[in-house]
């Protein structure tokens, strides 16, 4: 008999791994006895969880770059259930990375292991029949987007919304929690906000940079460094620059910025509550774009506009996506003009979409009541 409760999670990119993270961190305030396990990041780590991977192997962006890796994500497929049968955890969790969790779902479904699903898969975006396999194959999901809940109830699929936890985690933040490492600057702060992924940077920081240039004489240029990153990656890309890289929270740097070029993502989000007017940049190959176009179908890639469900902020999306384009938008966003306060104004309304403060404790609980 075990000691015990366990609890094994799996998340395999940033995002998922500091929701995790504070999904982990309310969890042990419900119920201290519960033993955790992972597949996740440093923030997971900081929590005193036990990695058994860590997420710098598993994140890929884009059809193509996921074809490619394949044989990899195979392999790592197999080894966590090699895992999981060993571990044999009373609750399996799991964190968005749907293409990955969705068949782990499916086979723990098989070994009798209750999963329980922490972020939906983009389903009202693509491949809807996903929703049914998330259904048949785990005990509840967890959503935090506000119109999801609606999407699922048209399917007849019941689905549970606490809210969106980066409401959580930046609230944490504004009472003091982090201490800022950035330096004083003499000038307004232009963020620029590449992503997390190596292949995000090769596409997006180059052309930011560019944008940001002509901006240098009344702006400091600061580049958000992901912590998995080399520095020296940033480094190759700035060289001649007049930027400066931080490798601090990225939550420090909003909290100084004016304004911001963001890459699509859940940094257009964490911008938006932090009040900084953006422009949403993406731009990934050739290919992963045409078999986008090709399968997906949503209005608009910012999690801001999904939400608002208007075009609250600017969207430059592949051929659109260039320093020239950047650089204009950037200059309609400078202090007194009408499109920044026309994004403040909009900016407004996801608090109260997005609910109170308290997801992650209220999402806790629920799952608590599973084991």
């Amino acid at each position: 008999m075990k000691e015990k409760q366990q609890v094994y999670i799996v998340c395999g990119e940033a995002s998922g791994d500091l929701h995790a993270a504070n999904l982990v961190a309310a969890w042990k305030k419900i119920n201290p006895s519960v033993e955790f396990r992972a597949w996740g990041g440093d923030r997971l780590m900081a929590q005193g969880v036990q990695l058994d991977q860590h997420i710098q192997t598993m994140s890929f962006m884009g059809f193509w770059e996921v074809f490619k890796n394949l044989p990899r994500i195979a392999k790592q497929f197999k080894k966590l259930k090699s895992r999981l049968k060993q571990y044999r955890p009373d609750l399996l969790v799991l964190v968005d990375y749907p293409g990955f969790n969705l068949r782990m779902a499916k086979w723990a479904h098989s070994q009798n292991i209750k999963v329980l699903y922490y972020i939906s898969p983009t389903v009202w975006a693509w491949k809807k029949g996903r929703a049914f396999q998330i259904e048949k194959h785990v005990e509840k999901l967890y959503c935090i987007l506000p119109f999801e809940p609606e999407f699922y109830a048209k399917l007849g699929i019941e689905v549970a919304y606490f809210g969106h936890p980066l409401i959580d985690e930046i609230q944490h933040f504004k009472l003091g929690q982090n201490e800022s490492l950035l330096p004083e600057f003499n000038k307004p702060v232009l963020a620029l906000l590449p992503g997390s992924r190596m292949q995000e940077l090769a596409h997006q920081l180059p052309l930011m940079l560019d944008a940001a240039s002509c901006l240098e004489t009344t702006h400091q240029i600061v580049v958000a460094c992901a912590p998995h990153i080399q520095l020296s990656v940033y480094k190759k890309y700035c060289e001649g620059k007049e930027v400066y890289l931080s490798t601090s929270h990225t939550y420090n740097l909003l909290s100084v910025a004016k304004f911001a070029l963001v890459t699509s993502g859940t940094a257009t989000l964490e911008t938006a509550l932090f009040g900084v007017p953006q422009v949403v940049c993406y731009k990934s190959s050739s290919l992963s774009i045409w078999l986008a176009k090709k399968l997906v179908s949503i209005k608009y890639i910012s999690l801001v506009n999904l939400i608002l469900d208007e075009l609250a902020v600017p969207e430059l999306i592949q051929g659109a996506c260039t320093a020239q384009s950047m650089g204009e938008h950037l200059a309609s966003l400078q202090e007194g003009s009408v499109e920044r306060a026309q994004q403040l104004e909009h900016y407004k309304r996801l608090d109260t979409l997005l609910q109170a403060p308290g997801t992650s404790a209220r999402i806790a609980d629920s799952m608590n009541r599973y084991l």
